[in-house]
């Protein structure tokens, strides 16, 4: 360390130590002061109070207290700001001291390292330095190579990578594309088999329209011929069955013209029946079993004035239950 810096830390020191004994005086005597204040406050307190009144001459006891008890506080807090004043200057003198103290180490040992490199240079022959510097001229050559052969090394590693990378590329687009056509030979599959679903659904709903068609018309051709052999019997039953030949007297509108009418004849001695139409009720006497007998009974009816009937006629006549 040299002579500057022990001058400098010295005076840093001393101007602290003054400094910190100036805070300590400059306490003491605020700390004095308000307590010579305080006294001479209670002092003229306790004259003005003995000459306002002498009946007053006891002191008040609990306000004194209270008095006191405000000094001594307003002290304790004076006190304690001080130290507190005084502790923060200590600390920032301590950390000024640590600071020239590091400053000054760092600069003594920069100025030893110079003094030594200096010296060793000046005891080296010209021929050590020489070779020194030849040697560094290979260190800086074999660096240079070293770093040289890295970056070929290095080079040949980014090849590598490339290579191994386009070769993972194609391997993944050669996936791909087999994924892809593994996708569209499923979708293919698929709308395959929708297809001939399709047509087998279709099929089958052709085929289901037709047995329809052909059950519907089975159906209709049986009712055809159910009609036609039920009217091929009527008719037969009409043309050679046993026939029942009736006269037929009136055509009445209702039940009772009928029934008026079918007195008269029952009156006569006539056998009635009667059998409704859909213009009418039929009244009719009979049966007859054969038409010349229907014939007769027709000429009777219509040549008896009381009856009235002159427009009787002979039929043919079926009952329903035989037709």
């Amino acid at each position: 360390m040299n002579n500057k810096q022990r001058w400098m830390g010295g005076v840093v020191l001393l101007s602290g130590g003054v400094l910190l004994t100036a805070l300590l005086l400059k306490g003491k005597e605020e700390i004095h002061h308000n307590q010579v204040q305080a006294s001479e406050t209670a002092v003229e307190a306790a004259q003005k109070n003995t000459n306002n009144s002498a009946s007053q001459l006891t002191v008040d006891v609990e306000t004194e207290k209270r008095l006191l008890e405000a000094q001594r506080q307003a002290r304790e807090k004076s006190v304690a700001e001080q130290e507190a004043r005084a502790a923060e200057f200590l600390a920032m003198q301590q950390q000024a001291e640590a600071d020239a103290a590091r400053k000054a180490a760092e600069e003594y040992a920069e100025l030893n390292a110079r003094r030594s490199a200096q010296q060793s240079s000046d005891n080296i022959p010209p021929e050590l330095v020489e070779d020194q510097a030849a040697k560094q001229k290979h260190l800086a050559e074999d660096k240079l190579a070293a770093q040289k052969k890295l970056d070929q090394q290095k080079a040949a590693q980014l090849k590598a990578d490339q290579v191994k990378q386009d070769a993972a590329r194609k391997a993944a687009d050669a996936e791909k594309h087999a994924a892809d056509e593994k996708r569209k030979a499923e979708r293919l599959a698929a709308e395959k088999k929708a297809a001939e679903k399709q047509a087998s659904e279709k099929q089958a709903a052709e085929a289901k329209r037709k047995a329809e068609e052909k059950q519907k018309a089975e159906a209709k051709h049986k009712e055809d011929a159910k009609k036609k052999a039920e009217a091929e019997k009527a008719r037969d039953l009409l043309e050679h069955g046993d026939k029942q030949w009736m006269v037929q007297v009136a055509l009445a509108a209702n039940e009772a013209n009928a029934d008026a009418v079918a007195s008269k004849l029952r009156a006569k001695g006539y056998r009635v029946t009667k059998s409704p139409t859909s213009k009418g009720i039929r009244i009719m006497v009979g049966p007859s079993k054969d038409r010349e007998s229907a014939d007769s009974a027709r000429k009777k009816i219509n040549s008896d004035a009381s009856l009235g009937m002159k427009s009787a006629w002979v039929i043919d006549w079926v009952p329903l239950d035989k037709r």
